[in-house]
């Protein structure tokens, strides 16, 4: 085996940013990625790092946790993070992007890359023959939230405890040029209430009036929806439930939630609406939106019926039906260490989804980290973790977190630990990410004077 060469499974968002680290640290790549063989339910084109769910990164402001990540990302030169950058669509202030040019994008980088030899092959286990057969000295499995069942079952069989699962529901998407205009108007969020005309903001919206909002709320409780197969238990995600399931705990849930309607004002009426569905760019020249928040586990022909009865969208054409998903992880406080190796195979790494972390960027930060800190390994040095009140920091201290039941996590401050002052709420946020933004900022200078990066 050859110590400097790395065997990385899974083209991902975290396998890529992995493997493009560890090759610009000069070190040899064998990136096996099963498509075009195979493919997940949930993936259509043949390009790496495909976003299979929203095209959102969320949030890019500072006074968020994932805002906070990815500006430590973007510190630490992350591919993830120069792509979405580049690749950016309007979004307020979020951080969405066209997720083909993005795909595109992360897949030529990988491809310019002579230190990455791209192998198209699915891995069913961590000792399959496949990796041996490379040569390299260190597995790293970032399969992602869809790996497949001998995978996964593979993986629980090492671990020696049985793995744990919960299933995302992806939105649909719909052509622009579907949409009634006459009802649906471009907006953001308080652009209206604060005297800005409609027409100027990022999001089209779709309102409704309480009548229209009940019938397209008793049709979403009556709908047909895909079941499970028999032997999976579903335990959804709370961050991304299916608006269905949150429809079920009661009629406001949805207008307090994905659909509601504060800091809008329908042109037509002059007022607030009842409810509201936001629709957001899926690509650069927007001729196609993603149903934000709505997220399903419908049946195709009842997404169409169903979400036909919002106002604007009655003839709305559907460029992707939304669809459900196991996603696949592991308990990571019992099953890896602080370096994201298994307990049980110290040479075998985890990166991305498949750790416990949730989400896009949290999923990139994985593989990032752990490219950087097999890097610096290489070198003959060890990197220290990020403090626990940075949001990268807070987020690999999730996975080494104890607790009864395990639950995967994106970045957020109650991560963090507390501020140790008090303060009102309405600062809290700003405190947080202050605090954050200075010792991220000592740790990674303390790394480069001592030459650990």
């Amino acid at each position: 085996m050859n110590p400097t060469s790395i065997a990385v499974v899974g083209g991902g968002l975290a396998g890529c940013e992995c493997a493009l680290r560890l090759a610009r640290a000069g070190l040899d790549v064998t990136l096996f990625e099963q498509k075009p063989g195979f493919r997940s339910p949930a993936h259509v084109n043949d390009c790496l790092a495909e976003l299979v769910c929203s095209n959102s990164l969320r949030s890019d402001e500072a006074t968020s946790g994932v805002g906070l990540l990815k500006a430590e990302m973007r510190a630490l030169d992350s591919d993830f993070m120069a792509v979405a950058d580049a690749c950016r669509v309007p979004a307020g202030k979020a951080l969405a992007v066209d997720r083909e040019a993005f795909a595109q994008a992360m897949t030529a980088r990988v491809a310019a890359e002579p230190r990455i030899r791209l192998v198209e092959r699915r891995i069913d286990s961590p000792d399959d023959p496949a990796l041996a057969e490379s040569g390299a000295g260190t597995v790293v499995i970032a399969a992602g939230p869809l790996a497949s069942e001998e995978l996964s079952a593979s993986l629980a069989r090492t671990l020696g405890t049985e793995h744990c699962y919960f299933y995302d529901a992806i939105a649909p998407i719909v052509w622009t040029h579907s949409l009634d205009m006459n009802v649906v108007f471009r907006a953001s969020r308080y652009d209206c209430e604060n005297g800005e005309p409609a027409g100027q903001g990022d999001y089209l919206n779709c309102p409704m009036s309480r009548e229209e909002y009940e019938i397209f709320y008793q049709a979403l409780l009556e709908a047909r929806k895909v079941e499970a197969r028999a032997f999976e238990r579903e335990t959804h995600f709370e961050g991304c439930m299916p608006v269905e399931a949150l429809a079920e705990r009661g009629p406001r849930t949805l207008t307090f939630g994905p659909l509601k309607p504060v800091g809008f004002v329908d042109p037509r009426t002059g007022r607030r609406p009842w409810a509201v569905l936001q629709l957001r760019a899926e690509n650069a020249n927007s001729e196609t939106c993603n149903l934000v928040g709505c997220q399903t586990k419908l049946t195709q022909p009842e997404q169409a019926r169903v979400f036909r009865l919002v106002p604007g969208l009655e003839r709305a054409e559907f460029a992707r039906y939304g669809s459900m998903h196991r996603n696949t992880y592991v308990n990571a406080p019992e099953a890896l260490n602080a370096d994201l190796s298994l307990k049980t195979y110290p040479h075998v790494f985890l990166a991305g989804q498949i750790t416990g972390v949730e989400g896009y960027v949290e999923s990139a930060a994985s593989g990032l980290w752990l490219g950087l800190v097999l890097a610096a390994r290489a070198r003959g040095a060890e990197l220290p973790t990020p403090p626990a009140e940075s949001a990268l920091g807070a987020l690999l201290r999730h996975l080494q977190t104890p607790s009864k039941r395990f639950q995967p996590s994106n970045a957020h401050f109650g991560l963090m630990p507390e501020l140790g002052e008090k303060a009102r709420k309405k600062d809290r946020k700003a405190l947080y990410a202050a605090r954050a933004q200075a010792a991220f900022a000592a740790w990674l200078a303390g790394i480069g004077e001592a030459g650990a990066l």
